[in-house]
Order: C-alpha cells, then structure tokens, then sequence
C-alpha cells in the first residue's frame, strides 16, 4: 500500500501528526522492530510504499498510527509481483471455506469470475459443505465483504498463503460504482431521503462531506456525482403527506479493512484519529475525466 500525506480539504481537523517527516519518521521507527514491514521512499516526498503480511498486518499499523495521532492517506492494496525465469508471478493462496450448501451455486460462481481454483469439496451433512480453493491473492481482495453478503452472515473463511505462481490474467474489479459528493457542507437529511434509492449511503446527516468524497454505493457499475448537502426548497405552501418526516435507513458504516477491500485504484481511504472517510484520488470531476 502507498502511505501519503493527508491533502483534503479536512486534513489537520483531527489529528496533530500531519507532515510527511513524521510520517516517514514513525515508518521507519516500525520497521526497527516489525521485521516483516518494508518501507521505501517513492518519487514524490509525501508517499511511501508500504508492503506487509497481507492485509492485516498493515491494518494493525495503520489503526496503532492513527490513536497516536497521526493523519494520512493510503492507497488501495495491492499484491506483490515477482520475475521468476523470466516469468511474470503471483502469490496464491490456500482458501478454505464452511458454508451451507443453499450457497454453494453463488460462491463459486463468484470464486471462478476471481479466477479460483476447486482443490476439494467435503460434505459434512446437516446442509454443510467445505470448500478448498487455490486462488490467486489479488483475487481475495474485496471477497470478504461480498462472502458475508452471498452467506447472509453464516459462512466461514480462512486463507493461507501457497506460493508464487504464474500471472493467472484479469480479474474484474468492484462491480459497483461510487456516489461522489460535488458540494462542500453539512449533509442533509432531505438530500440523502433522495440519494437512498440509487444505493448503499455510508454517511448520515449533519456528516460534513467535500467535493470528491465518496458518500455512497451506487445501485449500478457507474460513479455518479451526486450532491448531499442540498437543502429543502422553503415555502408557504403545504401538502397533506409530502412533509412528514425524513426516515433515513442506518448508514453503512465503513470499517478500515472493509474500506481497504472496496476501494478502487482511483480513489483513497483518509484515515484520521476520529473518522474515516473514502474520497476519490482526484477531487474535481474535471479532473478525474482528464486522468481517465
């Protein structure tokens, strides 16, 4: 993962250790004892490359840097690759996985899109498969969330790395867009009621959002510019049923490795002592269709 500085708009709200000298500095500190964490500088001095034992490991540093202060922003995961006789490689990994046979059709189907391979299937009765899978790594990136939802919650998994093998092609990406805020200002209740059928909300009202902060799933494979922060018209005339109140469904909130398996190449988690927030790389929507 790549480790910046913080340049949103929020950046200092939070937190006190904000300079990319005491982020390198507090890097470099870990990495004294943390033998299994490389640090290395990057062209640019506000970003540092980061690589570690998979995903939690690097989520144990992120989260022990941000209570002691620390604001940043970090890129989206990605896998190591490695040359071997002349050959572009991966690593894999060993995947396990307990569910009910009623799910077995939509995990696969969804193992075999990330390009997973079926080692073993044991029946254990009473409805209950296990399922062993070689799969490449990059392909378990952003599974987990999805595995919870195909199994409403009852499945089981565990992965263990394997070994380097060749590049094993495309896997596709997120198969949902962003919401992206393009105002500035508190969220309001009356703009989020709007946006709840395009998608999934991950803010609730009076949340502050900036132009460029990502504020939502959207329902189909687009990102879409939406505005939250828009405030209900005033006037002196009334409708039986059109002003009751707002009901909002409960926001989802996003933890630090399910905002690390969502995000996609163009788009950064701010992690800041308070809050995390998902933002695109580039804020202005200008900007993002020049880098396109």
């Amino acid at each position: 993962m790549y480790f910046s500085v913080n340049d949103s708009p929020f950046a200092g709200r939070d937190g006190k250790l904000l300079t990319s000298r005491q982020i390198r500095d507090r890097l470099w500190k870990e990495k004294r004892t943390n033998l299994a964490l490389r640090v290395e500088d990057t062209d640019s001095p506000d970003t540092f490359k980061v690589s570690g034992r998979g995903q939690l490991h690097l989520g144990i540093l992120i989260e022990t840097m941000r209570r002691e202060g620390f604001e940043l922003q970090l890129s989206a995961p990605e896998v190591i690759y490695k040359t071997i006789d002349g050959v572009k490689c991966e690593p894999y990994e060993l995947l396990t996985i307990d569910i009910e046979e009623e799910h077995q059709g939509v995990i696969m189907e969804n193992l075999g899109r990330r390009r997973a391979l079926l080692q073993n299937m044991i029946h254990h009765g009473n409805k209950k498969i296990r399922l062993e899978f070689k799969i490449p790594a990059r392909g378990l990136l952003g599974f987990r969330s999805q595995f919870m939802t195909d199994t409403r919650g009852t499945g089981l998994m565990s992965h263990r790395y394997f070994s380097y093998e060749p590049d094993a092609g495309p896997i596709p990406a997120r198969t949902k867009g962003a919401m992206v805020s393009m105002e500035n200002g508190p969220a309001t209740a009356y703009a989020l009621d709007g946006l709840q059928p395009r998608g999934i909300l991950f803010i609730a009202p009076p949340e502050d959002i900036y132009e460029g902060m990502i504020v939502g799933e959207h329902s189909r494979d687009n990102d879409l510019d939406v505005n939250p922060a828009k405030k209900k018209k005033l006037t002196n005339m009334r409708a039986s049923g059109s002003d009751d109140a707002v009901r909002l469904a409960p926001c989802h909130g996003m933890t630090l490795e399910a905002a690390m398996d969502w995000i996609n190449d163009d788009e950064l988690i701010e992690v800041t002592p308070k809050t995390l927030r998902l933002r695109k790389r580039y804020l202005k929507p200008s900007d993002r269709k020049r880098h396109e």
